[in-house]
This record gives structure tokens, C-alpha cells and sequence, in this order.
């Protein structure tokens, strides 16, 4: 019987052992992979901030180009405005001709209210001009649907034009 119990020592020794290598083995591999790990959060905390830095870079020059090309639209705007009124203003004398000066006037007067409009408009900077606009849809939030709602027809008409003439 001693040999029986020497053997189931043994094989008790044997089993503690191989638990205490598995325990350790677990220890090193959960500390392994906590190193890991926070190599991968360095890496991705890096990148994220790259991510960061290019978006705020994209956003700052997507801001840069609005407001370029909303300049270049308040100066088409202003010339567009002030060319209709010398259109006007050259066609008053024919307006008095055919219609009598009384016609001739209120397109002379149409005309000089375009000019000093397209004047207003190149005068102001960008912010003055939104809050005027906020002002104007305050103050007529009919007529500025209106005006909306025709400004999307005329749009829509001319981008329809363009698109089946090409």
C-alpha cells in the first residue's frame, strides 16, 4: 500500500505542479495581453487624434471656401442687381416714348432703387447681409416664402434648361 500511496502523492504533486504552471502561465498571458491592449489604445488614442486634427483641417478649409464663394456670389448678386438697372435707367427714354414719362419716371426710379440697392448689398460684409435677412423674414415671413418659393421655380427652370441642352 505504500507504493499505492507514494504513487497518488506523486500523481498529487504532479497534478499541483501542472496547476500552479497553468495558473502562471494564465497570469503571464493575462499580463501579456493587458500590455497589448494598451499598446492598441496607444495606437488607436494616436490615430483618433490624427482623425481629429485632419477633420478640424477639412472643416476649416470647407469654412474658407464658403465664404469665398459666398463673396463671389454677394459680388454677382451686386453687379447682376446693378446692371439690370441700367438696363432699366437706358430704357426709360423708350418707356417715355411709348408709354408717356410717367412710365418713364417709375422706371427711372426702379432703376436708381437698383442701383442703390446693388450699392447696399457690395457695401455690407456677409454677416450684416444674413442678419438683414433674418430681419426681412421676421418682419414678412409670407412674402419671404414667396419670394423663396419663386426664386426655387426660376432655379429649377433654369438648371432644367441647362441640363437638357447638354
Amino acid at each position: 500500500m505504500k507504493k499505492a500511496s507514494a504513487g497518488t502523492t506523486e500523481a498529487k504533486a504532479k497534478f499541483t505542479k501542472a496547476i500552479e504552471e497553468a495558473r502562471a502561465g494564465a497570469q503571464a498571458l493575462g499580463k501579456e495581453a493587458q500590455v497589448k491592449a494598451g499598446e492598441y489604445k496607444e495606437q488607436l488614442a494616436a490615430r483618433s487624434s490624427d482623425w481629429v486634427v485632419e477633420a478640424k483641417d477639412m472643416a476649416g478649409q470647407a469654412k474658407v471656401r464658403a465664404g469665398d464663394l459666398a463673396k463671389d456670389g454677394k459680388a454677382k448678386t451686386s453687379d447682376a442687381i446693378a446692371s439690370l438697372g441700367k438696363i432699366v435707367a437706358d430704357n426709360a427714354g423708350t418707356i417715355d416714348d411709348k408709354l408717356g414719362t410717367r412710365y418713364g419716371d417709375y422706371a427711372r426710379t426702379a432703376a436708381r432703387t437698383m442701383q442703390e440697392t446693388a450699392a447696399k448689398i457690395e457695401s455690407k460684409d456677409l454677416g450684416e447681409l444674413g442678419d438683414d435677412a433674418k430681419e426681412f423674414v421676421r418682419k414678412s415671413p409670407g412674402l419671404a416664402i414667396g419670394i423663396a418659393a419663386f426664386a426655387g421655380f426660376v432655379l429649377s427652370r433654369v438648371f432644367k434648361g441647362s441640363a437638357s441642352s447638354d
